[in-house]
């Protein structure tokens, strides 16, 4: 059955703390956004996706969603939850699905089985939630602030997302509650609309990021999942040829030479360039650029670093520290390490101290001894989810 998505991501998140909202802010190295999309955008069971935020984040979507496959033109969300989900809804009916799935984007770690469930227990019963036993007693408080028995712990559940529907059921239920009480989730609105929602068995890990300390736990948890340490390393060499200065690192820096190549011949960040692709495997600097083809004559090697780091991000990984050695008699590096740090790690997004640049000489031997050239050495380490 054809089953589409919905991923409400247009709270303000204002329990998270200060700064971005929080389905925009980073776990490992990934936005929870991003997270949570990549989960449902892998899923073969899953047709689009269908996007609800605020209209102040368009620019954070875009980046948040940037090469994600099935992902529908986000909408712009209401002023309570249940009106961003009824937007969702509205906006896929040109085309509807049979099935629909209602996300939320705070939910980074939804799994692959959890989501395979979700569309199960649709199909089988129309309207249906993952829910969770209660593992802890709950207790009332009396008047006087006093414990009091509770309810029966066996028969209570928590509920999550994403929570799933026939689509044709869903809809009209939003639609009849328009201008009623606003409800907490989904099942409520189906509820009110008489249908009976059926539990299914949800996830542990499948938490909802709501506070600043949800957010350190995730942090753990995400690099956690990142247990493939993978270390490579780069080389490049470029001859001195005409000009007044070379380029360093991103930096143009004033020399008596140039540096000859293709691009701009950026020995440091074609060296860090080829150490990233060699952490995943994607072959080098050579394959993705050939230097036979004119569009890359004269071109900045920051987009050949730039395309690395995707590459590394796309595979799921996060980079945790570049480091680059710069081997030449002249230009003196010293003055220009600091400014080639932040650069490389302004390009890299990360912190400058998962930055290193060194430089040495090679006691005037070899072609960099006799000032012919530059030459660059590089390592890179990243984390990546491990696969067998």
């Amino acid at each position: 059955m054809r089953t589409d998505v919905i991923v409400v991501a247009a709270g303000r998140g204002q329990r998270a703390g200060e700064g971005l909202p929080k389905q925009f802010r980073e776990i490992g190295g990934q936005s929870v956004l991003r997270r949570t999309l990549t989960q449902f955008a892998a899923h073969p069971a899953i047709r689009r996706i269908q996007l609800v935020i605020h209209p102040d984040d368009e620019e954070l979507c875009a980046l948040a969603t940037r090469d994600l496959a099935g992902i529908l033109t986000p909408v712009a969300g209401g002023a309570t939850r249940q009106a961003s989900v009824r937007a969702g809804l509205e906006a896929l009916a040109g085309d509807p699905p049979d099935l629909v799935l209602i996300h939320d984007a705070a939910r980074p770690f939804v799994s692959a089985e959890l989501i395979g469930r979700a569309i199960a227990a649709a199909q089988e019963h129309g309207a249906a939630v993952p829910a969770l036993a209660l593992v802890d007693t709950v207790k009332a408080l009396d008047a006087e602030g006093r414990l009091a028995t509770g309810p029966d712990r066996a028969r209570l559940r928590t509920v999550q997302t994403p929570q799933s529907f026939r689509y044709a059921l869903i809809l009209a239920a939003h639609r009849a509650h328009v201008g009623a009480a606003d409800l907490t989730d989904d099942a409520a609105v189906a509820e009110a609309a008489g249908h009976a929602v059926a539990a299914f068995q949800g996830a542990a890990e499948n938490v909802k990021l709501t506070t600043p300390e949800d957010f350190v736990t995730a942090e753990r948890t995400a690099l956690a999942s990142l247990a493939d340490v993978r270390t490579a390393t780069g080389f490049d060499v470029h001859a001195f040829g005409p000009g007044d200065h070379v380029t360093l690192g991103g930096l143009k820096i004033p020399h008596e030479f140039g540096l000859s190549g293709h691009s701009d011949a950026d020995v440091v960040l074609h060296a860090l360039t080829d150490a990233l692709l060699g952490t995943i495997g994607a072959g080098d600097i050579g394959q993705h650029f050939p230097p036979s083809d004119p569009q890359w004559k004269g071109a900045d090697s920051e987009l050949f670093l730039a395309h690395a780091i995707g590459l590394v991000r796309e595979a799921g990984g996060r980079i945790a520290h570049l480091d680059a050695t710069v081997i030449c008699e002249a230009p003196k590096i010293g003055p220009h390490r600091e400014a080639m740090r932040e650069r490389i790690a302004a390009i890299a997004g990360l912190p400058i101290g998962r930055v290193s640049v060194k430089a040495t000489t090679s006691e005037r031997l070899g072609f960099t001894g006799r000032r012919e050239g530059i030459a660059a050495l590089a390592a890179a380490t990243v984390r990546l989810p491990w696969t067998d």
